[in-house]
Parts: structure tokens; C-alpha cells; sequence
């Protein structure tokens, strides 16, 4: 029994981390989620867990958390934050992409409170110390702003997720729903048309870039219609196969977030109770 327990707990971990990834996406719950008893302990030891892919939701998590102001203090301050992500930056087994986006949540967490000065310092020394466990081969992340026609609701939202999820190379990714675009973080050698190509493989939404011109205007610049080559995210574990993940239901969970609050709450509920019984006994 207790075999088949600890079997069918990667499942739930990883579930589970994905809800709250989705509901810190809405900058609606992003407090209530930080002020919760359970949920910031619990997005903590899930940076020290096995499935690669559970630490990486964790960080999107803390990414999303970390952008409301108000949550930072709090987050740098909670016991074991910023010894966890010091771990996952240095531990050589961690991905290029997840060592990078751990770098990114620390940067931002320990220039709360700081001097402009010492922030600058700061973030200097960890940009130089991510580059060094990273390798020379990987060079400093780029951000790439998207304009995606068709992203009008929280199951578009959802599609355009999974697809960015799959692609090797990229880091985090913001949406800003009011105006269909997507701030997505990408390893520097990852080819910007990668994304649009992986957001056509939807066939209900199509990529754009957003550039600005000499004079700083903004300007929508289409992707060729040739697709790329996407290389693949690999690190899903035998156990856990594509077509039986946990993210293909979310769904149900995602269309609650922000357009019905008592969703958000139930589910910052069932993901508390989830890491109290696996961690707090």
C-alpha cells in the first residue's frame, strides 16, 4: 500500500503544482496565494523535488508571485526561499532553462530591499554566477514580446501555455490577456519563429512579434509561414507519460481564475490541504 502511495504521489505533486502555477498566472490571487499558511512552504519543497518538471512549475509559480511588489518581502523572507533556489542554480543535474528562471526569481527577490547600487552588484554577481553553471554554450537569456491573435480567454491561455511548455529553450513566459500578448524569457540560442511555430501547432491562434522602431513606437512584425523546427522539452519521467499528464486537465481549474473568485479559493484550499497531508505530518 504504501508502495502504491508514494507511486501515485508524483502525479498529484505535479498537478497540484500546476494548479497553483495557473492560479499565481492571474495577478488576482497573487497575495491571497503569498499570505496563505500552506502554499509558499509548500512551492519551496517543491523546488527540492525529483520530477524536473514539478521544480519548474514551482519557479513559473514563484516567477508569477514575485511580479506584485508587495509579495517580495515576504517570499525573500519565508524560511528556506532563497537556500532553495541557491540549490537548484548550483545542483548540476537542474536543466539550462530552470537554472536561468531560478536565477531570474532570485535576482528579483534580493533586489527588494536593496540600494539601486547594491542591486546592481547583485545581480551582476548572480548573472555571473548563473552563466558559469550554465556552461559557455549557454548564453544570456533574451525576451521576446508576442502578439497572439486568438488569445481572448483562459482556455486559449491554457493552449498557448502547453505549447511553450514543450519547447526546449524557453524559460518563463507572462501573459498580458487585456492586450493578446505573451512576454516570453528564452535561452539566447532558441530562434524567436520556434514560439510561433509552436503557437500555430494550436490552430486557433498566430504569433506576431512586437518590436520597436527607431523612434520608439511599437510595431507588429509577422513570422514567415515556413515552421520550425521545434526541439522538445524531454525531462517528462517514464512514469509520468505526455498523454496522461495531469496539465491536460487543468482546464476546468484555469477557466475559474479570476472570472469566478470562489474557484481561485477553492482550489488555493484543496492545494494547501494537499501539501499539508504530504509534508507537515
Amino acid at each position: 500500500e504504501k508502495m502504491n502511495s508514494a507511486m501515485s504521489e508524483e502525479p498529484d505533486a505535479l498537478s497540484v503544482v500546476n494548479q497553483l502555477r495557473d492560479l499565481a498566472a492571474d495577478p488576482l490571487n497573487r497575495r491571497a496565494i503569498v499570505q496563505d499558511q500552506g502554499c509558499l512552504p509548500g512551492l519551496i519543497l517543491f523546488l527540492d523535488h525529483p520530477n524536473p518538471q514539478v521544480v519548474h512549475s514551482a519557479l513559473l509559480a514563484l516567477r508569477y508571485l514575485a511580479e506584485c511588489r508587495v509579495n517580495r518581502e515576504k517570499m525573500k523572507s519565508e524560511l528556506g526561499m532563497m537556500l532553495s533556489l541557491q540549490n537548484v542554480i548550483q545542483k548540476t543535474t537542474t536543466p539550462g532553462e530552470t537554472k536561468l528562471l531560478a536565477s531570474e526569481v532570485y535576482d528579483v527577490l534580493q533586489s527588494s530591499n536593496m540600494s539601486d547600487m547594491d542591486n546592481a552588484n547583485e545581480m551582476n554577481y548572480r548573472r555571473r554566477k548563473a552563466q558559469f553553471f550554465l556552461g559557455s554554450t549557454n548564453k544570456r537569456a533574451k525576451t521576446v514580446v508576442l502578439h497572439i491573435d486568438g488569445l481572448d480567454d483562459s482556455s486559449r491561455r491554457n493552449l498557448c501555455e502547453e505549447a511553450l511548455l514543450k519547447i526546449k529553450g524557453v524559460i518563463s513566459f507572462t501573459f498580458q490577456m487585456a492586450v493578446q500578448r505573451c512576454v516570453v524569457r528564452i535561452r539566447s540560442d532558441l530562434k524567436a519563429e520556434a514560439l510561433a511555430t509552436a503557437i500555430a501547432s494550436t490552430k486557433v491562434m498566430k504569433a506576431q512579434q512586437v518590436v520597436k522602431s527607431e523612434s520608439g513606437e511599437e510595431m507588429l512584425v509577422p513570422f514567415q509561414d515556413t515552421p520550425v523546427e521545434v526541439e522538445q522539452n524531454t525531462d517528462l519521467p517514464e512514469y509520468l507519460p505526455e498523454d496522461e499528464s495531469p496539465t491536460k486537465e487543468q482546464d476546468k481549474a484555469v477557466s475559474r481564475v479570476g472570472s469566478h473568485p470562489e474557484g481561485a479559493a477553492s482550489w488555493l484550499s484543496t492545494a494547501a490541504n494537499f501539501l499539508s497531508r504530504s509534508f507537515y505530518w
